[in-house]
């Protein structure tokens, strides 16, 4: 799920845009220097666990009650065409470069662009959401407000913005390894909570309407939306076409484990208190386990989801340099400091900046934060499925359109936040549309350097004073005024 999980997205230079936004960095490889069966597994369920699982069972509780259960058992069972489609794809295309890459295979490089600025501005969001969850688990521990959290959030920003901008990025091993822990919390969480669940926490089961079930699959879509990881995996696993089926099936065992278990031990423990607590795992493990447990909890939280922040900030800094670089973003955006993007790093961290104090000042939650961030990646998901229904056929052509049906009513059902991604897509068709706008920078050989450096200078554009035209332009006006001053 975008919701920050401890992986990052492998970017590629646009045409071919990227936004597979999680890790795909090899940990484990077989003989043959490929990734094998185990090593995939961990980086699939690694793509799709991340920390907004700390939150996500109290928003749904809140959102529909103990039916809360049933949206998370027809999200999974609605990820499984979805994950089938995103694995054909990956297959089929395994050089695409991503969702983006794939969606511009199918629909054009304007449309793959889109793509590509659905993830740089869904970073932002994610970011301060990441941090905010981390805030409010130590809030929680220490029995402090919420003026709390918001402090510690922009700590943790600070610290995150401060590594990227210094070159810090966490390795393979390292969001892997981060992953690790967070399935050993909700294991822990999950087998504590067993003996004190109670039975009558699930009665009535749906006190609201079933609208409220669709709005609580729409919130949780975020946590189903990694699949696109597949694509870019494809070119270093071992034998793909048997190896990826065989992972997407596997995942989805875990993650059913995992997010129905954990639903369950939420409601049946907490009760109704389940909708009003910002650290739903720490009151769930303080009853299973006693209150020392609870700081231990805060400190994995806290680590997980600073880990995770550090991580898109370091991925969404590479895709606003690379669409930048292909001329779907302003072409300064594009420039690099001793190979770091630290000019599309400065953008993030002010759109981040405004995104935190929007929150502070309204004394927002994640929840409206998790809505616009599921939104975002339900959009990623429709366009990387649709462009499955133009590339696939036989079956797998079925399967696409099945979870693009999906997909399209988790967006219908999202409601308001819905037009989130609409208006990044209007932003993004203006600026490509605009006749003036930078050109796909050149790649130019630096001196000292056998390399190309990454693109730095841009073609000169119709509105250049550069340009070749406007120099013709006044070479032939001088010729001109010299055959009329010769007439004379």
């Amino acid at each position: 799920m975008i919701t920050l999980r401890a992986a990052a997205p492998a970017l590629a230079a646009l045409p071919a845009p990227t936004t597979a936004v999680r890790p795909t960095a090899p940990v484990s490889h077989n003989a043959a220097g490929r990734l094998g069966f185990g090593a995939v597994v961990a980086m699939s369920v690694g793509a799709l666990l991340g920390p907004g699982v700390l939150v996500l069972p109290a928003l749904a509780a809140a959102t529909a009650g103990p039916a809360s259960l049933a949206a998370w058992a027809v999200l999974l069972v609605a990820s499984v065409p979805i994950a089938a489609t995103f694995t054909a794809l990956a297959v089929r295309y395994p050089q695409a470069g991503g969702v983006a890459g794939i969606v511009a295979r199918a629909f054009g490089e304007r449309a793959g662009a889109v793509v590509g600025w659905w993830f740089f501005v869904a970073v932002p969001v994610v970011a301060t959401t990441s941090a905010l969850i981390g805030g409010q688990y130590l809030a929680a521990v220490m029995g402090a407000g919420r003026l709390t959290a918001y402090a510690v959030a922009v700590a943790i920003l600070v610290l995150v913005f401060a590594a990227n901008a210094g070159g810090v990025h966490l390795s393979g091993r390292v969001q892997l390894g981060l992953v690790a822990a967070l399935a050993g919390l909700l294991l822990v969480v999950i087998v504590t909570a067993a003996p004190h669940v109670d039975l009558d926490n699930f009665v009535p089961f749906m006190p609201r309407d079933a609208w409220s079930v669709g709005q609580a699959v729409a919130l949780l879509f975020v946590a189903v939306a990694g699949w696109e990881a597949c694509s870019t995996l494809t070119p270093v696993v071992d034998r793909p076409r048997r190896t990826l089926p065989r992972v997407a099936a596997v995942t989805i065992a875990v993650l059913t484990v995992l997010y129905l278990g954990l639903a369950a031990a939420t409601v049946g423990v907490l009760g109704p208190d389940a909708a009003s607590t910002d650290a739903p795992l720490l009151a769930v493990v303080t009853v299973g386990l006693g209150p020392a447990a609870g700081g231990l909890v805060a400190v994995v939280a806290l680590l997980l989801t600073a880990g995770a922040a550090n991580v898109y900030v370091a991925g969404a800094a590479h895709a606003g340099a690379a669409l930048a670089e292909s001329g779907h973003l302003p072409a300064w955006i594009g420039r690099r400091s001793g190979g770091e993007p630290r000019r599309s790093l400065a953008v993030q961290a002010a759109a981040t900046a405004a995104v935190t104090a929007v929150c502070c000042s309204v004394g927002a939650g994640t929840g409206p934060l998790l809505r616009v961030v599921s939104v975002l990646l339900a959009a990623v998901a429709v366009a990387g499925v649709a462009a499955g229904v133009m590339l696939l056929r036989g079956r797998a052509f079925i399967v696409a359109v099945a979870a693009t049906a999906v997909t399209v009513a988790v967006l219908a059902a999202a409601g308001p936040a819905v037009l989130a991604p609409a208006v990044v897509t209007g932003a993004a068709l203006l600026w490509t549309c605009l006749p003036a706008r930078a050109a796909p920078a050149r790649l130019v050989r630096t001196a000292g350097s056998r390399e190309p450096s990454a693109a730095v200078v841009a073609a000169p554009t119709r509105a250049s004073p550069a340009s070749p035209r406007p120099a013709r332009r006044r070479r032939r006006r001088r010729r001109k005024r010299r055959v009329k001053s010769g007439r004379r």
